[in-house]
């Protein structure tokens, strides 16, 4: 039988989404060609800005990888572009010279961005942000030039400032309304994001219309219509997007603002279909995924012949996480004379809840901070329910019943891959998934942004008649493998494991090689649990671990000493001083862990850097203790109450080295000023008339978070031993690159104190991490010193990058 062929042109999450939906009702039946103008397979366009901000890589945002393909006998052309349809003699014509016949066309060329049309817009240095050229373009700027421009204050231009802001530019946000995400967004809402993105560093100009951009051959800055200069090196144009029509209109396949279709994503023209950002539905145009992925089910259904209702439009919504904030909204988001609202606002825990009534139905949302009600709101919009219902339910909530348990099955659970309550159950049940990791990689269900996590992870636990808390928990420590942090470190101890290729190969990973992320995980467990006769593997650590030296964006190192304590003297700082000259070193910097960090050192010149300076090093790039930051404490300042200086050497000489889950930070104040940071330290010590106050847990990264009080004690024996204890519980329990936040958060503050508070788990615990660190050598000079590390100085070797 000769199959049908169908030929999809573009590669983007609206087309191949119709693809899975057609190959799940006739696996079989067709022939499928697919063309997408990047080199890419296909991505999820929603993370781009996680790659921008160095939170993830390309790799990891792929949807569909090229084994995908190959697996479900699709051809795929990346880098080629349809130029032509004869829609007469059903042909296809690429910008490469190739022809090819169809049975059915679908058109999912998706949209682009809008480039306003101001003097200057074709200078060097702008760009949209709109793939990943644009993210490889505006990183490559960052490396070069400091001052960024972005103008628009929608949620483009505010991922892509972030993204900007993490890559060490100063970024300025141009919105030509007074508030933020006017679209999403009401003003209270609007100018409480402003408020956050504020405090992370960005700087707004609202009320702000630009009319030229300047500069000779490349950007210089942005003029403004008042006449005012804003000096910029690069220039974000993040002012909208339009549907993607040219060929449509071409082709002569009918056009409006986007391709028209009907309710079977039909156009004008037989056989050819519209999905997407492209297609014009009922005059409306879908720039969301949800309602792109409602799109191709009912695609699928009509290209298979199956009967189904359609597509029928849907309600807009948005939830989403900008720079790290919930926000959600649905139908209505601003009063008129007709409505009524009930609202929340709370200025401590910073969140804002708005609800929408007419005629005493739901008609609109706005949430901020706080996103746990956004699908049942939406639902309750979508059926323009009583605000009654609702108040109901709030109580039913309140009393301790699950808020999923409620959904119907056709409830969108995950908005960004369009995953209902059904598939999510079903799943569960056909399959006999367990944790949350398993649904996510079935369902791709909090694949994208993962806001929907704790519903599917409620979801779970319902399903499996389980504690969905105990069930979230048991996450596979990547997805090479099954298995649970707790298991493989069980599975390491019973059966006497010793080399990462032998767990692999014991524990049947899916991988023979590992990922970047379980290799330098079960290289620390192994070491963790056998410090013995454990031989730490070199090349399963990160490329900075390695080299011990951060690496640059130019590709250059900066090196870090040890300075214990902060504490230098004349002799080292001649040596540094020396150092810097004899290898042209960029730049001196005095670190916030007080320390010196010297930048631009070629890669070859490491193993003779850190000989000349004969110093050890600080492990700026290690999983381990970094610093232990100090003020000057009682021999100098008038408010000191103890010796911060001693204390804060004495731990910093005791604890260095030791392998630990992640980067570990620790301070010392010698009185509650706090001048040392120490309350937003992983391990923070604060002197007191007489006694010591030992905190935990804090952090003072892009998650801020307060360290919580352990316990005060008197004396430096008590703090060594207190200390020591809860370094290795953290060690023994913690997952591989979790901080102490987190671990703290989810271990519990009282759990851990009863630990350490029990006298012979302190004393044991103390005792695992002297055997520890007694078989530690000066691991940064062998390193530095050794065959492995100087050949890789001269040859590219694939090792996994950490990201920041």
């Amino acid at each position: 039988m000769t199959k049908q062929k169908i030929v999809l042109v573009g590669n983007g999450m609206a087309g191949i989404r119709s693809l899975e939906e057609i190959i799940k009702l006739e696996k079989n039946k067709f022939e499928l060609t697919v063309f997408g103008s990047e080199p890419h397979p296909n991505y999820d366009r929603i993370q781009l800005s996680k790659v921008l901000q160095g939170d993830t890589t390309v790799e990891d945002i792929t949807l569909h990888d090229w084994n995908w393909y190959e697996k479900n006998q699709i051809t795929l052309y990346t880098g080629e572009t349809v130029i032509k349809v004869d829609t007469e003699n059903q042909i296809i014509y690429s910008n490469k010279n190739r022809a090819v016949e169809y049975d059915k066309l679908i058109l999912a060329t998706g949209s682009l961005p809008f480039i306003l049309p101001l003097p200057g817009a074709d200078k060097k240095g702008v760009t949209a942000f709109r793939n990943i050229e644009d993210c490889q373009k505006m990183i490559e700027y960052s490396a070069h030039y400091k001052r960024a421009a972005v103008i628009g204050g929608g949620l483009l231009g505010l991922e892509a400032a972030r993204g900007l802001l993490n890559l060490g530019m100063k970024v300025d946000v141009i919105h030509i309304f007074d508030y933020l995400m006017e679209r999403q967004l009401d003003k209270t809402a609007g100018k409480l994001l402003q408020k956050e993105l504020e405090s992370q560093g960005m700087n707004f100009l609202m009320n702000k219309q630009t009319e030229a951009i300047v500069g000779e051959n490349r950007v210089e800055g942005i003029r403004f219509k008042d006449g005012e200069l804003l000096e910029a090196d690069l220039v974000v144009m993040a002012v909208g997007i339009k549907p993607n029509v040219q060929l449509a209109c071409e082709s002569g396949i009918p056009v409006k603002r986007g391709i028209t279709v009907n309710d079977y994503m039909e156009t004008g023209i037989q056989n050819v279909f519209a999905v997407g950002e492209c297609a014009e539905h009922r005059e409306v145009v879908y720039g969301l995924v949800s309602p792109l992925y409602e799109q191709g089910k009912a695609l699928a259904k009509k290209i298979c012949e199956i009967p189904g209702e359609g597509y029928k439009g849907s309600t807009l919504s948005t939830k989403l996480k900008v720079s790290g904030v919930d926000v959600f909204s649905a139908g209505e988001i601003n009063e008129n004379t007709n409505t009524k609202t009930i609202k929340e606002f709370n200025d401590y825990q910073g969140t804002y809840k708005k609800i929408l009534i007419e005629e005493g139905q739901i008609s609109g949302a706005v949430l901020f901070g706080n996103t746990s009600e956004s699908s049942k709101l939406l639902r309750m919009i979508n059926q323009r329910s009583d605000i009654d219902d609702y108040l109901v339910s709030k109580k039913t909530e309140d009393g301790g019943v699950s808020l999923v348990a409620g959904f119907p099955d056709e409830e969108i659970i995950c908005g960004c891959n369009g995953v209902t309550k059904a598939d999510i159950v079903e799943a569960i049940q056909s399959q006999g998934l367990n944790t949350f990791e398993e649904v996510k990689g079935c369902t791709s269900a909090s694949r994208s942004c993962g806001g929907c996590k704790p519903l599917v992870t409620d979801l779970l636990g319902l399903t499996t008649g389980t504690d969905s808390s105990l069930s979230s928990q048991k996450e596979p420590i990547c997805e090479c493998t099954t298995l649970s942090r707790d298991e493989v470190v069980a599975e390491i101890r019973d059966k006497n494991l010793s080399h990462t290729r032998e767990v692999m190969n014991v524990l049947d990973w899916k991988t023979s090689e590992g990922c970047s992320k379980c290799k330098p995980a079960l290289n620390y467990y192994l070491g963790m649990i056998n410090p013995a006769e454990y031989e730490d593997e070199r090349e399963s650590r990160y490329v900075n671990e390695r080299l011990h030296a951060n690496i640059q964006k130019d590709g250059t190192f900066s090196v870090v000493p040890r300075m214990y304590g902060g504490v230098t003297n004349a002799k080292d700082l001649r040596t540094i001083a020396d150092v810097a000259d004899k290898y042209n070193v960029k730049l001196i910097k005095l670190t916030g862990g007080q320390r010196m960090d010297l930048f631009g050192i070629q890669k070859e010149d490491l193993p003779s850097v850190w000989a000349d300076l004969d110093m050890p090093s600080g492990y700026a790039y290690g999983k381990t203790l970094r610093t232990v930051k100090t003020c000057v404490g009682e021999n100098f300042c008038r408010f000191g109450t103890q010796d911060s200086i001693s204390l804060g050497q004495m731990l910093e000489k005791k604890f260095e080295r030791v392998g630990t889950p992640h980067k570990v930070k620790m301070g010392v104040s010698a009185c509650p000023r706090n001048c040392a940071e120490s309350g937003i330290k992983d391990v923070g010590f604060v002197g007191v008339d007489g006694a010591w106050e030992i905190y935990v847990g804090g952090n003072g990264g892009t998650h801020l978070k307060s360290a919580d009080l352990l316990c005060k004690v008197k004396t430096t024996e008590e703090i060594m031993e207190i200390t020591g204890a809860f370094l290795q519980y953290y060690r023994e329990t913690a997952n591989y690159l979790e901080r102490t936040s987190v671990w703290v958060q989810r271990m519990g503050l009282d759990h851990i104190k009863a630990v350490i508070d029990d006298e012979t788990n302190k004393q044991q615990l103390n005792e695992r991490l002297n055997d520890a660190l007694s078989v530690l050598k000066d691991p940064w000079k062998e390193a530095i010193n050794s065959e492995e590390i100087q050949s890789s100085l001269y040859k590219s070797v694939k090792v996994p990058v950490e990201t920041k």
